[in-house]
């Protein structure tokens, strides 16, 4: 249980405000050896500034190394602007057409690798893998790579592989499928109504195909599908997460949870209770990213409480951290690229190469 204790923070990647560490989670790495860290526009002031913050990360690492991560999908999510390439959405390539499209999806994943590599970022949320069936959804539109299961399985798949083979973890989402929702699960609960076999025809096949490819992690979904659990959503159902993603899709890598602050899931169960029950679910770690280091303090003990009390088997814990040994010994292992400073790191950002892919995806908005 005292081992438990001490890498209990290995299931959490944590949010935080300002351009430099605050002590608050020096403090959160000291007591519960966290599994990795999570940057967004507050945490950017240049490309150097985001260098130096990936070299503070890491230094926080206890016995294993700490995840760098960003959500830099491109389009109207993307953490890294200028002089970092500007991607246009993940719609675009969709709208290329075979067999250019896989190829053109390759040159922009590598040089997304290549400008993440120099800043020191370890693990990108990235890429999107919900089918875009409904024109209507609030939250995911042209962040997908196309409507149809099979363009999303290929173009996904080209990207999670090149990505991984550049040496940066990829993260297929939202798992199992989002695509198809109307409302926003940053503001309340999504519902999907489709029978089991429309679900494995179409919202599956992605994650079918990025498990083959070995997608590093996959991230769940904050939405209800009454066909496969009536009342829990994705990111805290046992039968989602452990019975269909795990056992029966036979995922080996990591499971992350959305951000738990998320009012589907936060408005419903608060933040302790919703961590507790994501874990227990099969998360292996779960996205913290309010930057509110007494509410992560406070989730970790919950954890703990509820390891002690049996709501979270011990061995339920000791398989999520041998999963993250298992992928970060993958990605993160030295030697590892160092983050790039000065000229070096100027001449990589927004490089010619970059911007003409960039050009490209762009004829397809």
């Amino acid at each position: 249980m005292r081992d438990i204790r001490r890498h209990i923070g290995q299931l959490a990647i944590v949010g935080f405000k300002g351009h430099s560490v605050p002590p608050e989670v020096r403090a959160l790495a000291r007591e519960f050896d966290l599994g990795g860290v999570i940057f967004f526009a507050r945490n950017v002031e240049s490309p150097e500034q985001v260098a130096d913050l990936s070299r503070e990360s890491q230094a926080l690492a206890g016995e294993l190394p700490l995840w760098v991560s960003v959500d830099q999908e491109g389009g109207r999510v993307a953490r890294l602007r200028r002089p970092f390439t500007e991607w246009p959405p993940m719609a675009t390539l969709g709208r290329v057409g075979k067999p250019d499209d896989e190829k053109l999806a390759e040159r922009f994943a590598r040089a997304l690798a290549a400008e993440l590599h120099a800043v020191g970022i370890s693990l990108d949320y990235t890429p999107v893998l919900d089918v875009h069936t409904n024109p209507k959804n609030p939250v995911i539109g042209d962040r997908a790579l196309a409507e149809r299961a099979e363009d999303v399985a290929r173009l996904g798949t080209a990207i999670i592989r090149t990505l991984q083979g550049e040496g940066i973890a990829a993260c297929g989402k939202h798992f199992p499928g989002h695509g198809d929702t109307s409302t926003d699960s940053h503001f309340e609960m999504p519902l999907i109504e489709h029978p089991p076999d429309r679900l494995e025809a179409v919202e599956l096949v992605p994650f079918k195909a990025a498990i083959a490819a070995d997608v590093a992690s996959i991230m769940t979904a904050h939405i209800l599908i009454p066909a496969l659990d009536d009342e829990r959503p994705g990111t805290l159902s046992p039968t989602i997460v452990d019975g269909l993603l795990k056992q029966r899709l036979g995922y080996k890598g990591l499971v992350l949870s959305d951000d738990l602050e998320m009012k589907a899931i936060s408005g419903r169960y608060g933040h302790s209770e919703a961590t507790v029950q994501a874990i227990a679910a099969g998360c292996d770690a779960v996205l913290m990213c309010e930057p509110a280091p007494e509410k992560q303090m406070e989730a970790l003990e919950a954890v703990i409480y509820a390891v002690e009390k049996g709501r979270i088997p011990a061995k339920r814990i000791e398989d999520a951290l041998a999963r993250h040994r298992r992928v970060k010994e993958r990605f993160l292992a030295p030697p590892r690229p160092k983050p790039q400073t000065g000229a070096g790191l100027r001449a990589i950002l927004g490089r010619d190469e970059h911007q003409a892919v960039a050009a490209e995806m762009a004829r397809f908005a």
